[in-house]
């Protein structure tokens, strides 16, 4: 019997947290990629590095779109119709924002929200809507990537809390609904990517943004080296987007949780 190698699509997939998804995925898991950001530049960068340093063609393939258009999903599934085995068995909602970072009462307006919620929640809501006929069929995973701050509380960032809090909400509501489909939030930890640069750069605004304490802890992280290489959450959001159980469907874990171990580096 001919073994198929999974097809995985992946937002964000340019830079940081997301390219590395991608490159797990390929490396570790055998997978076919598709690669959805904005920066055509960086997406073609790193098709490059796939196919030519490390001598894997036909492996990876992308899309050039904002997330929170249908039309940047649709061409992704289409993509994805057209290409290696035709299905779609994973689908990593990477892309998102922590911005804008102020507090409540200061200055950020409501639209500024809702393009944070655009974002960070309703184009995931509406690419699970496009995506779920594929994944009904292939019986295959959804992963969130998610965040502590879903959970916790920071000064600061309550649009970004709030987003990643209905994110989690909505995988539970998901996993449910669809028994034919694992869906998994993953906290991937304070990984070192461009959103860290931001919060450390952004963050201290005085009384509009974090608490001082609170942002000389992401600076003192920084400088003591104690940020996560994107590979090791990035290798096991790859392998739960192949490898996920239905036990684990409907779960919010931490990327070292002692039930996925399995899926670590």
């Amino acid at each position: 019997m001919t073994i198929t190698a999974p097809t995985v699509i992946v937002t964000g997939a340019s830079r940081g947290l997301g390219r590395s998804i991608v490159l797990q995925a390929i490396l570790s898991k055998d997978a076919n990629v598709i690669g959805v950001a904005r920066s055509k530049e960086n997406l073609e960068s790193l098709a490059h590095h796939i196919e030519h340093d490390l001598k894997l063609p036909n492996r990876f393939k992308f899309v050039v779109g904002d997330v929170t258009l249908e039309s940047t999903t649709k061409e992704a599934l289409a993509l994805a119709a057209d290409s290696w085995s035709g299905q779609v068995n994973g689908f990593v909602f990477n892309a998102g924002v922590v911005d804008p970072i102020a507090r409540i009462s200061h200055g950020a307006t409501v639209d500024e929200w809702k393009n944070t919620f655009d974002i960070n929640f309703f184009s995931i809501v509406s690419a699970t809507q496009l995506a779920l006929p594929a994944l009904r069929e292939s019986k295959g995973r959804l992963i969130l990537v998610s965040s502590g701050a879903a959970v916790n509380p920071y000064v600061g960032w309550a649009a970004y809390c709030t987003s990643k809090a209905a994110l989690k909400m909505f995988g539970e509501c998901l996993a449910v609904e669809e028994p034919d489909v694992i869906t998994v939030s993953i906290r991937p930890g304070v990984v070192d990517t461009d959103m860290q640069v931001f919060i450390r750069e952004n963050g201290n605004l005085g009384a509009s943004g974090m608490l001082p304490n609170q942002h000389a802890e992401f600076r003192n992280l920084k400088e003591s080296q104690k940020l996560l290489h994107p590979d090791e959450p990035g290798h096991v959001i790859a392998s739960l987007s192949v490898d996920a159980t239905k036990g684990q469907s409907g779960n919010f874990y931490s990327w070292n949780a002692d039930d996925i171990v399995a899926h670590r580096k």
